[in-house]
């Protein structure tokens, strides 16, 4: 079920989950129980354990909690082509 987002004059905004078929365009504030009307917003387009939502995730929580770097990267080795046509490329 989908959540729409409601705004209360007193408290703000809040969420509510309705049914598409059924949307009212006023709700009441689970706070005060005013009516709020429906907002327009955009729709949540990330599902919930997507690819997309776990690396939108991931890169909010590095503001917070940093990775620390306790040693420098393993040092890999260059592989070194042996073929005689690849003498001609251009070097950087």
């Amino acid at each position: 079920m989908p959540y729409y987002e409601f705004r209360c004059r007193s408290c703000g905004s809040f969420d509510s989950p309705h049914p598409m078929a059924a949307v009212p365009d006023v709700s009441p504030c689970p706070v005060c129980a005013d009516p709020a009307p429906r907002r327009m917003t955009g729709g949540a387009l990330l599902h919930t354990g997507s690819t997309a939502s776990r690396l939108l995730d991931a890169t909010a929580r590095t503001a917070e909690q940093p990775a620390v770097v306790t040693a420098p990267p393993a040092r890999t080795t260059t592989r070194i082509s042996r073929n005689p046509l690849h003498r001609k490329l251009p070097r950087p």
